[in-house]
């Protein structure tokens, strides 16, 4: 199976950037890490080897993603605005870095935006914010609303509120989607999420899914049954999904 490092300085981020990529052709697959963490995360946990099948018959193509969750979110420190302006910064460099590198590698007309966990809220925002560009999006044990403290996962923005806060939170912004350009790509994508009946997430997840249906977007999603948030579910809900 072919397996690809790359490392290089990032103009939008002003620092150096790493991403692996696994497979030679298919489906180009854009994957978040988990909250904070590093580009070989899915490759840890056992999800590449999952995909193996897909990969090695070039059905599937993945491109592993660093994190910038450490500065922008979790960077505790930072003036909220600060934290969504960095995030910005991030979506840049994934939008004019990292899917010009794809195009130039990969001609498949389908790139899918998957994550799991936090890595499913930049899945989902992303391509819920450029649907034009993806075809697909996978996102398991998703949070879609960072302003709300459930359970012991706090409001990343400490109250702040602004138009870059309501532009990248999905709960909000979904609800009032009007384009018609934007709604029509919208309801070309394939949206898959799942989610654990005990997730402390879950009813985040149904809002997000009346959002969809009630802008026409047909979508799956899939309830697991317990939390469902962990390495062991995710390793059995990607060969389905993805």
């Amino acid at each position: 199976m072919n397996r690809e490092y790359h490392k290089w300085y990032s103009a939008h981020l002003e620092r150096d950037m790493e991403l692996l990529i696994f497979g030679h052709s298919g489906a180009k697959v854009l994957i978040f890490p988990t909250r904070c963490a590093r580009f070989h995360e899915y490759e840890d946990l056992g999800l590449v080897s999952e995909l193996r099948d897909k990969l090695e018959h070039g059905h599937l193509q993945l491109y592993c993603l660093d994190s910038m969750d450490a500065e922008t979110f979790y960077c505790s420190w930072r003036h909220p605005g600060d934290r969504v302006r960095r995030h910005l910064q991030y979506e840049r460099y994934v939008l004019h870095e990292v899917l010009p590198l794809m195009a130039q590698k990969n001609s498949h007309p389908c790139t899918i935006a998957h994550g799991c966990s936090f890595g499913a809220y930049h899945a989902a925002n992303i391509a819920f914010r450029h649907p034009h560009l993806f075809r697909k999006v996978v996102a398991l044990s998703g949070r879609y609303d960072l302003t709300v403290a459930v359970e012991h996962f706090r409001d990343l923005l400490d109250g702040h509120y602004e138009d870059n806060v309501y532009f990248n939170t999905p709960s909000h912004f979904l609800p009032n989607v009007s384009d018609a350009h934007t709604l029509e790509h919208l309801r070309r994508l394939e949206v898959v999420m799942a989610v654990g009946d005990s997730d402390p997430f879950r009813d985040n997840n149904h809002q997000i899914s009346a959002a969809l249906w009630a802008k026409g977007v047909w979508h799956a999603l899939h309830i697991w049954e317990g939390r469902a948030h962990s390495a062991p579910y995710w390793r059995k809900m990607v060969p389905i999904y993805v």
